[in-house]
């Protein structure tokens, strides 16, 4: 059923109040997309010693260890190869250089429900800490007020002598509100000028220069840690309460594994591990994918995630590393160096354990 055709006067208020939403909505979305990044100076900002063992003493624990998880494993300690090249892209050729792992934020404020003002520039983070040149490279949550939605990050940001190369790509789910096993992934890399992140993020941070590293090529897991829990287990067992801490790099050469790719921000609270699950879009991805991030042995009582690592691919695959799902076909090499210290940046007053996997 249809009423009488509207007056000149009832078209004239039915224009002004789509103009005025339409004004609103658009009012809203460039508030977002110019969203203020936090203060640094308003901000605590932490820093502890880790235990750097002699990187020699390192390979032979990961020899000896790693033997319980893999048929074949060979850790040396090499010069690091230019990871600028494929398939490894950094902004950087090296991870060496005064290395320092920076965790930021953290899982609590994304669950039980999102902080949407904790969007961080890291430029501006690596101003703030006075270092250049730089590297920082890892995992994290992406900068949701840049493509609207939630979203992995894979940080590669580098800075020299001031000037910024943004190598950093995201991976959001596609369609955006697609159910879940009904969506796809997309990957994008970010545009020079956005340097934001958001919510949380573990990073290796260096000069990103050439130097020696740990080498830890692996193949046939056998065992039932994934690839970063196998050697931060064996790194705890060797140091025990000594907390150690790596960054860097790996490769999935061969094989398939299991990531996942948040959606958008859940519009219901996430109060367990269980709510994260429900929540969360897991696929498997294919080989070759590198993966940035870091891993420490011990919390050092600052709410430290223990381990973090994020994945992309030439070929568009990527998100947040759980595990190889072809383990008698799985390859991994990685490039990592040991970090001096752990920088804990805004770290949530109020904490919780859900959502660490």
């Amino acid at each position: 059923m249809t009423g009488p055709p509207l007056t000149w006067r009832g078209r004239w208020v039915v224009a002004s109040a789509i103009f005025l939403v339409n004004h609103i909505n658009a009012a809203a979305l460039s508030d977002e997309i110019n969203m203020a990044s936090v203060d640094y100076s308003k901000v605590s900002i932490e820093e502890k010693p880790l235990y750097t063992p002699p990187l020699e003493e390192v390979a032979e624990v990961l020899s000896e260890g790693l033997r319980k998880t893999f048929e074949f494993v060979n850790v040396t300690v090499e010069d690091c190869p230019d990871l600028t090249r494929e398939p490894f892209d950094l902004t950087t050729p090296g991870l060496s250089g005064d290395s320092k792992l920076v965790e930021l934020g953290g899982p609590p404020y994304l669950t039980p429900q999102v902080r949407r003002d904790k969007v961080y520039d890291l430029a501006a983070l690596l101003r703030h800490l006075g270092r250049d040149p730089a590297l920082l490279a890892g995992a994290g949550a992406g900068p949701w007020p840049h493509l609207g939605v939630n979203c992995e990050g894979i940080i590669n940001l580098s800075v020299r002598e001031g000037a910024v190369t943004q190598g950093t790509r995201v991976v959001s789910v596609t369609p955006p509100g697609a159910a879940k096993g009904q969506a796809s992934y997309l990957q994008r890399r970010l545009p020079p000028g956005e340097t934001r992140t958001a919510l949380l993020g573990n990073y290796l941070l260096s000069e990103g220069r050439p130097g020696r590293v740990l080498k830890v090529v692996v193949e046939k897991r056998i065992g039932p840690s994934n690839f970063i829990t196998a050697i931060r287990e064996t790194l705890k067992e060797r140091y025990g309460d000594r907390a150690v801490g790596l960054g860097g790099a790996f490769l999935l050469a061969a094989g398939k594994v299991k990531h996942h790719v948040m959606p958008d921000f859940s519009a219901s609270p996430l109060c367990s591990d269980e709510d994260v699950d429900r929540w969360l879009h897991y696929f498997e991805m294919t080989a070759p994918i590198v993966h940035l991030g870091t891993l420490v042995t011990g919390d050092l009582g600052l709410d430290l995630r223990v381990q973090h690592f994020h994945g992309y691919s030439a070929h568009g695959d990527g998100g947040h590393y759980h595990y190889d799902t072809t383990p008698l076909e799985v390859r991994y090499e990685g490039y990592f160096t040991l970090a001096s210290s752990v920088i804990r940046v805004d770290r949530p007053l109020e904490t919780h354990g859900v959502g660490r996997d």
